[in-house]
């Protein structure tokens, strides 16, 4: 993925809110809520359970394997094999009976984008006062251009360690303090603070955590650079990931006026240990002096120049692919219930051992699309239309930093506070039926009520993640929507198979994201078991569609970051009706 830079119209007025936790100006609390002031309650149609069983392994299998294949060459942005998947899906929802969802009464919202293929030297030189250090692209380091120009020259800049680089004055975090880090080569570490439970979320990552969030601080900064040190633990995937994903051309959102850093770099962590010997520290020490809020930025008494080109490709285009399923009531069907999952993958990259070069996404995130398209054809099959309209959006561009559903967040076919819920899908379950479902982010919604009771259906129990500390909530594309307000759901089946156990669901889960994640093994193979898959995709559907029908839809739990977005999202939407 690429940063995060959302410029919406929704959102800029109300960051100061999220960062104090503040209602909204003329908002004292005591008006209405952002959900029911009593717990919302699953509420289906007699024939919902009957309509949700046309969710089925064979339809989902061929769906996949459709958006998975090698004809569509890993489905990258802008390219055949992306418009090839744009039209598979639009098909698929007309098939279903779902209408052009677009603004302008087609099936696709546009996506611009900026193409930037980094050509970045094969060693990287840095200079002590007494020594030299070369790191070696691929092995040592990952780097980008972190600006939309042909070419990048950094001169003699001096490197500092930032500790984690995070300002978070609602935490009395602040790593900068008042060092000048202007025209300097920032070091930092990925994550945020996790070894203390009062400490930012403990072992829950925010988005201060987040590689992009850290780019973005090292350019308000002054910065010139920026470079993050991986390690498994801190990123949540090994380093073959950046690898894959960070090089051959990236994809950005145009440019606006934000300020940004001209390098946007990773390095090993024992290329960060060498780069800290170079001038004379300990990188453990470094580390250890991290962990506490009197830290101080502290220079490696090392420099380095850094030159390198960059091919540009502007005017690039892919697309949000919209399917709305108009609503039955006259009084809500200007609400929607949204559902989203990501079209697009990494196309042709880095060859396996295999010789493979087709990175095709079979899990990420052909099964995503595939679950919200098995949705769309339960929608289809309920006797009547719900109260509220079901909007199916199929965002473009999300493994280059969640720009699909940006572009739809900042203009969405509705407004923001008519926008009752999100339910998004990413990398859903392959390895069979589970007791648990897993909700990311938990605690966050009051869609996880729903949620609890669609799953007591199946005899399945709600229950955190199984890794908050890597910060997945603010990883996919609900983290959009809850920027604007909307109540996002993110779930997907925990890891404790009826067949099986954790131990098992747990070692086929590192297996994959150790061998096949954001690689070209990510296709169908044997150990595939769409049953829990289809559970999942039930659960979807029943939420969804009790949230289309009820009255007062679930907001967000009292003191989310996110509530005051919402109150004032819904003031504004009722206000203009």
């Amino acid at each position: 993925m690429r940063s995060i830079r959302s410029r919406s119209r929704w959102v800029f007025p109300l960051l100061f809110l999220l960062a104090a936790g503040c209602t909204p100006p003329g908002d004292d609390g005591s008006s209405e809520s952002s959900g029911p002031s009593s717990p919302p309650q699953l509420t289906l149609t007699a024939d919902a359970d009957e309509a949700a069983q046309v969710i089925d392994a064979a339809t989902l299998e061929s769906m996949i394997a459709s958006l998975a294949d090698d004809s569509l060459a890993g489905r990258g942005p802008a390219t055949e094999g992306d418009q090839l998947t744009r039209t598979y899906i639009a098909e698929a929802l007309a098939e279903c009976g779902f209408e052009p969802g677009a603004a302008d009464g087609s099936w696709e919202q546009p996506v611009e984008l900026v193409g930037l293929t980094s050509h970045m030297p094969k060693e990287w030189t840095f200079n002590s006062e007494n020594d030299t250090l070369s790191l070696d692209f691929w092995d040592d380091y990952i780097g980008n251009t972190g600006v939309q120009e042909p070419s990048v020259s950094i001169d003699d800049a001096e490197l500092v360690f930032v500790g984690y680089g995070i300002t978070a004055p609602e935490e009395d975090w602040n790593d900068y303090k008042d060092v000048d880090v202007r025209g300097k080569i920032l070091v930092m570490l990925n994550n945020d603070p996790d070894w203390d439970p009062d400490l930012f979320a403990g072992s829950r990552r925010l988005y201060y955590g987040r590689w992009d969030y850290k780019y973005e601080s090292a350019a308000k900064a002054g910065a010139v650079g920026a470079i993050i040190i991986h390690t498994t633990p801190s990123a949540g995937y090994p380093f073959q990931v950046v690898q894959t994903s960070w090089t051959g051309e990236q994809f950005e959102a145009p440019a606006g006026n934000e300020p940004r850093v001209r390098l946007t770099a990773w390095v090993t962590d024992e290329a960060a240990g060498r780069l800290a010997r170079l001038g004379g520290l300990d990188l453990d020490e470094l580390i250890a002096s991290a962990h506490s809020r009197d830290f101080r930025p502290v220079s490696l008494n090392v420099r380095s120049s850094i030159a390198f080109e960059s091919t540009v490709n502007e005017g690039t285009h892919t697309a949000n692919v919209l399917g709305i399923l108009p609503g039955s009531d006259p009084e809500l069907a200007d609400e929607l219930v949204v559902y989203t999952a990501h079209h697009d993958h990494l196309g042709i990259g880095a060859t396996d051992a295999d010789g493979d070069s087709i990175y095709n996404g079979a899990r990420d995130n052909a099964s995503g699309v595939a679950t919200v398209l098995a949705i769309a054809r339960a929608f289809s099959a309920l006797e009547e239309r719900p109260r509220r309209s079901v909007l199916m959006l199929l965002v473009a561009a999300e493994e280059q930093g969640l720009l699909g559903s940006e572009a739809y967040t900042n203009d969405p076919t509705a407004h923001p506070g008519n926008l009752m819920a999100n339910i998004n899908f990413d990398a859903v379950a392959i390895f069979g039926r589970t007791t648990d479902v897993a909700v990311v982010g938990r605690g966050k919604s009051e869609l996880e009520l729903l949620l609890e009771q669609a799953a007591a259906k199946q005899d399945r129990e709600v229950v955190d993640e199984p890794f908050p500390d890597k910060g997945y909530y603010y990883r996919s594309d609900q983290f959009n929507f809850a920027k604007i307000g909307v109540p996002a759901l993110y779930f997907k089946s925990g890891t404790h198979l009826r067949d099986g156990g954790s131990e098992v669901g747990k070692a086929l889960e590192d297996e994959w994201r150790a061998n096949r994640y954001h690689q070209p093994a990510d296709e169908i193979y044997d150990g595939w078991d769409f049953s829990g898959m289809i559970e999942d995709a039930q659960l979807g559907f029943w939420v969804g569609l009790s949230v289309a029908n009820m009255d007062s839809p679930p907001g967000w739990v009292a003191g989310d970051e996110f509530e005051g977005t919402r109150k004032q999202m819904r003031a504004e939407a009722r206000e203009s009706e």
